[in-house]
């Protein structure tokens, strides 16, 4: 499965400890933010382009409080986001809503739960079914 990652600039030594952590657990990790000089409005956008262009299942986004990042790729019409700060809510957001991407506060999340956070959120698998009907209403907003 191919992981897109970005961070903004404040967040990139947090983005690469986490990247080396999903590459050592045998991710295919892809980090459109290598130059580690992006704003968190510039990396938003570059990692829901890429969603929206395929060139990667999953998505993480990391700058200091996550909520910035998360409202740029919410107005991406396609995609589904969450701002998340532990395990379980990683895991519920792809199975009920079928979150493509999700956004980390590098300042408010520790690493370790971050660590933790993005492997349980890639690992997560969407239930379809009843959720559907949701995740339709979501695709036509934006």
């Amino acid at each position: 499965m191919k992981v897109l990652i970005g961070s903004d600039f404040k967040s990139s030594s947090f983005k690469n400890s986490i990247k080396e952590y999903l590459c050592s657990k045998g991710f295919d990790v892809i980090d459109k933010t290598e130059e580690e000089n992006f704003d968190f409005f510039e990396t938003s956008k570059a990692i829901a382009t890429a969603m929206l262009n395929n060139e990667g299942q999953r998505a993480i986004v990391i700058d200091e409080y996550g909520s910035g990042s998360f409202n740029v790729c919410a107005k991406h019409k396609g995609i589904v986001c969450a701002q998340v700060a532990d395990e379980h809510s990683a895991k519920m957001t792809r199975d009920h809503n079928n979150t493509s991407i999700i956004t980390i506060g590098s300042k408010v999340t520790s690493l370790e739960i971050a660590k933790k956070i993005c492997e349980k959120f890639i690992l997560s698998d969407y239930s379809g079914g009843r959720h559907q009907i949701r995740v339709d209403m979501l695709n036509k907003m934006a």
